[in-house]
This record gives C-alpha cells, structure tokens and sequence, in this order.
C-alpha cells in the first residue's frame, strides 16, 4: 500500500476514535448529570394498590381531584380555613417555616385540629437541588420538628420548592419518610391578584385524578376559592386530600407522585 494511502487511512482511523471517544464522554456526562427518579401518578399507585379505603370517598369510583395550597400559614389562611369548612371540605396544607410556621403557630394548629392534611414545603424555601445534602436535609428536618411540636404529628409528605427534585432530594426524602407531591394545575397565582383569572386557570386546566396548586398568601387566591369550588363541584368532581386521591395506596417515601 503506497505510504500516502496508509498515511490518509491512518489519519482517518485516529479521526474516528476521536470523534467515538468524545461522543461517549459526552453521554457519560448526560448520563451522570440528567435528573432522574422514581415517580408515579396517583391513579397508577391507587391500580397497584388493594384494600378498601378509609371514609366516603372512594377515588376509583369517584371523580376527584386534590386541592393543595402552599406557603402559609398566614394572616389569610384562617378566612380560606372557614371557607373550606362552610363547604365541609378537607385540604392539604404545604407549609414554610420561616415566617409561616414560626410565626403564626396557632394557625398551623387550626389547619390540623379541623381535619386538613399538612406537609412540608421546607423552612427557607430553598430549591433543594441546588443546596447540598446537609442544607437540604436541614430544610426538611427542621420543618418535620416544627409542625410535630405544633401539631403532635410529622408530615408524611413534602412539596418541593418550585417543583425541582432529583436523586440526591428523594434519597433525604425517603431517609425522612416522606413522600414527594407534584401537581398538575397551576394558577400561577403569585403573578396576579385577578381571582376571575386565579378560577379560569385552575378550571381549564383541572381533570380526573389531578392535584390542584395555589398559594394561600396570595391577594387575589382565597377569594377565587369559593368560585373553585363551586364550579368543580357542577362539574361533577370530588374534592379530596392527596393522601386521599392515592388511597388504598399508601405515601411511599421518597416517590414523586405527580398526574
């Protein structure tokens, strides 16, 4: 073989491994670095589930939806608190502790003597995935002893801030005994205090089996409640609990659960 033609081969063959090389250092990358883990919808946990359920509803007869609120308590969740109880309805409460829990104590304490359900939306609300494993850990934990202190109880699920989890925060979480809650509606209700449009978003965006986010501190949210409700309600829905809407399932750990 003339020396050109080996010399032309050669340099063919080192431009191959190269571009072999980088292509698999670049999937390493991806590989290490893309957020993974382990989620299911409430439906699939409810299908997976046996057993019968605790109360009068029953989410796989029932039509229902969860309704889920974020960031209190505070000075507007005791009027969202009377609403839900006109209408004989239970929730579920996320809750912050600095400048929430810690300072408005006796209001966590209503939210749980009149029934609702409460989670963890961590202390500072820091998005976990971008903290380290102790800051991280540290943001749940002092939360977990805030709400037993208050309530008598730790919270078996948690609400990551912004929706961002990974690996590393559903490992503090299953370590923590708590489950992961994402949601399928948003109003976006941080961004207007218009409670016609708060309503419009949640209803346009509502279906079976769906978890429902708002934020009691907001101006324009509690006064969108009432209208809420009223409209799932001719729509044929049942308004539940998370806890609820997985039930026979039980919370597990560490799981994402999001419709």
């Amino acid at each position: 073989m003339p020396l050109k033609v080996r010399i032309r081969r050669s340099r063919l063959l080192i431009a191959v491994a190269t571009a072999v090389a980088a292509a698999v250092a670049v999937a390493l990358i991806v590989a290490l670095t893309v957020t993974t883990y382990d989620h299911t919808s409430p439906r699939a946990a409810r299908d997976k589930a046996s057993g019968s359920v605790a109360g009068n509803v029953d989410c796989r007869k029932a039509k229902c939806v969860a309704l889920t609120f974020d960031g209190g308590p505070s000075p507007t969740t005791p009027k969202l608190l009377d609403i839900l109880k006109q209408d004989d309805l239970h929730a579920t409460f996320f809750v912050q502790g600095k400048g929430h829990i810690a300072k408005y104590p006796k209001i966590l304490r209503r939210i749980s003597d009149e029934g609702h359900e409460i989670g963890n939306h961590t202390w500072y609300h820091e998005v976990l995935t971008d903290i380290d494993v102790d800051d991280a850990r540290q943001e749940l934990t002092r939360t977990q002893d805030a709400i037993e202190k208050i309530t008598g109880t730790r919270p078996i699920l948690m609400r990551p801030p912004e929706g961002h989890t990974n690996r590393k925060v559903a490992k503090i979480c299953q370590d923590l005994g708590l489950a992961q809650v994402l949601w399928s509606v948003t109003a976006k209700d941080y961004e207007t205090t218009d409670s016609a449009l708060i309503t419009k978003r949640v209803l346009d965006q509502t279906h079976r089996d769906g978890i429902i986010l708002l934020h009691d501190l907001h101006k324009g949210t509690v006064p969108a409640v009432p209208g809420i409700i009223k409209a799932l309600k001719q729509r044929g829905y049942t308004i539940v609990t998370v806890s609820q809407l997985l039930a026979p399932a039980k919370p597990q750990p560490g799981m994402v659960y999001r419709p």
